[in-house]
């Protein structure tokens, strides 16, 4: 039972030295995905125009929600659009999808 009891505190302190390592590395993973969803969150403000897939002229916004999320009034209804299905492209706020996907 002795000769195990070397090997035993060697492998205690082991894993104690990985763990601020490990630590470390998820902060750091959580922080990568923090800015990465900061950098693909779409700045978009009321009167913006909204484009469809094919760079067509949708509607202006109506409204933005809280969570990023806007409306538009689209043939005489309201529609909202995901903030996760819009995207920039030179200074203009795209939809991926189309007038057909977004009217019911």
């Amino acid at each position: 039972m002795n000769k195990f009891a070397p090997l035993a505190a060697i492998a205690t302190l082991a894993v104690f030295a990985m763990v601020p390592a490990v630590v470390h590395a998820a902060e750091a993973s959580q922080s990568v995905r923090a800015a990465a969803a900061e950098a693909t969150t779409v700045k978009v403000t009321e009167g913006k125009m909204i484009y469809g897939t094919n760079g067509q002229r949708l509607a202006p916004v109506y409204r933005v929600q809280a969570d990023g999320s806007v409306q538009i009034i689209l043939e005489g209804r309201l529609v909202t659009i995901a903030s996760s299905n819009l995207t920039t492209a030179n200074g203009k706020v795209a939809t991926t999808l189309s007038k057909a996907q977004l009217l019911p």
